[in-house]
């Protein structure tokens, strides 16, 4: 178990960081700023997430994860102005808020992979 936090530590501040740093990109398609960047941020949360509990058989490690990226991103959302990585646009809300619903839908889907209890 202290394995599977121990590695979801790190994972976390990698999709946190990655996840910041993508969540602000869009494609204007039909004159609508479509933020595909915040999508991408969450599909690789969403990968992290489950790889960490397929791996650790546990979703222990999966929450660890989202906790320590909501965290984090929710952080860097609230500095003050001129280093506020997150802003409150439509591509900062799907990554803040997106973040929780990742977590609890890889939380549900994780659980299938707990090992039997003896």
């Amino acid at each position: 178990m202290a394995g599977g936090i121990a590695a979801a530590v790190p994972a976390a501040l990698f999709v946190a960081l990655a996840g910041t740093v993508l969540h602000g990109q869009d494609l204007l398609v039909a004159g609508v700023e479509v933020p595909w960047g915040a999508a991408a941020a969450l599909v690789l949360l969403g990968a992290v997430e489950l790889w960490l509990g397929a791996a650790f058989r546990s979703p222990l490690p999966t929450a660890a994860c989202g906790v320590v990226c909501y965290a984090l991103a929710g952080w860097w959302s609230t500095l003050g102005d001129g280093k506020r990585l997150i802003i409150g646009d439509l591509a900062g809300n799907l990554w803040i808020y997106g973040i929780a619903v990742v977590t609890l839908v890889m939380l549900a889907w994780c659980r299938r992979y707990r090992e039997p209890q003896a």
